[in-house]
């Protein structure tokens, strides 16, 4: 997300971890091909409105990627390549994001869920689909399957989040509801709406704005690639959708998701859980608070998992939020378990 959230918002760390998490890469390692440089294919998915999609591979289940919050198709620059020498491969990015058309519509879950499912359907990529999604696009994967369960057979939850991720969070800071959306988010709503003033004006590098709108990028991302990002998230739409789908999330989203949420059978399920927490906290007392914080994510990754028969949670070692930059052979391993139980299942 472009604002780093847990300078607005103590139970923020909970949708995404600051940018400490990442890890180092070597130049060897670095996500470069140039495919992600420029749009891979625009699909129609509404009058002239068009979403980015990058499919590669053959074979079915497709294995879909779902990025989270205001993040690009990019981070999946390792992961895709891996598995869609297995089958085939689909990722993409939101409305307004990376370089699809904005929505005129809040980039809800439930949006964001039906722009995928046009998208997919328009381009002809039909199910079954293994959805892969990380963080708050873990939610979005979930309320898909919810939506339209005959289409999916397999889920992998990359470090994902949960729609009751403040309600259970709020009790760790002895704050009912009303008092952390008063005291954190809506002052954290206020600061992200200064990022679409500064869209419109323009961005100057550097500046502190500058500094809080556009993230910093992910150290596993080519030079090349980063700036292609930076550029992207400096538009105008970029802003306005990255602060829909935060504005939405602990809300509209959550209450969509909660409000469809039942068991998914016997599907299999993979839900990949972080290990690594910061250890650069000012005074013991916060490193409690930051323990606390994260023993609420472990509880609600094991809840998400009780969801099918065969659910199955896994910490990944020495990984902090963003697995499949990380740690992606994890997330690959993970995917191509969910295929061999997909295969023995038909």
């Amino acid at each position: 997300m472009s604002l780093n959230l847990l300078a607005v918002a103590k139970i923020s760390i909970l949708l995404f971890f600051p940018n400490v998490a990442f890890g180092e890469n070597s130049e060897s390692d670095l996500i470069r091909d140039p495919v992600y440089l420029k749009a891979q294919k625009l699909v129609k998915i509404e009058n002239n409105r068009r979403l980015n999609l990058y499919c590669r591979g053959t074979g079915s289940p497709t294995v879909v990627f779902e990025s989270g919050m205001s993040s690009s198709n990019s981070n999946w620059g390792f992961v895709q390549p891996t598995i869609s020498k297995k089958t085939r491969t689909c990722s993409y990015d939101h409305a307004g994001i990376g370089f699809s058309d904005p929505s005129k519509r809040p980039s809800t879950s439930a949006n964001i869920v039906d722009d995928l499912h046009r998208l997919l359907s328009i381009s002809k990529i039909e199910p079954p689909y293994v959805l892969v999604g990380h963080s708050s696009g873990g939610l979005n994967v979930r309320l898909y399957t919810h939506t339209y369960p005959d289409e999916v057979v397999g889920m992998v939850l990359v470090d994902p989040s949960d729609e009751n991720q403040v309600q259970k969070s709020v009790v760790v800071s002895k704050q009912t509801w009303a008092e952390w959306y008063s005291e954190y988010h809506e002052p954290s709503l206020i600061e992200q709406k200064k990022c679409i003033v500064a869209a419109k004006a323009g961005f100057v590098p550097g500046s502190e704005l500058y500094k809080k709108c556009v993230s910093k990028q992910a150290p596993q991302l080519s030079t090349s690639i980063q700036e292609v990002n930076i550029k992207n998230e400096m538009r105008l739409a970029h802003q306005k959708a990255s602060f829909s789908e935060y504005e939405n999330f602990f809300e509209k989203s959550a209450d969509q998701l909660r409000s469809a949420r039942i068991s998914f059978g016997d599907l299999p399920l993979i839900i990949l859980t972080e290990t690594r927490i910061p250890k650069k906290q000012s005074t013991p007392e916060q490193h409690a608070e930051w323990k606390a914080y994260y023993q609420v994510w472990i509880d609600l990754h094991k809840e998400q998992a009780k969801l099918s028969s065969r659910g199955i949670n896994k910490f990944v070692p020495n990984s902090g939020h963003n697995i499949q930059l990380e740690q992606p052979e994890e997330v690959e391993n993970a995917i191509m378990t969910v295929l061999k139980m997909v295969a023995e299942d038909s």
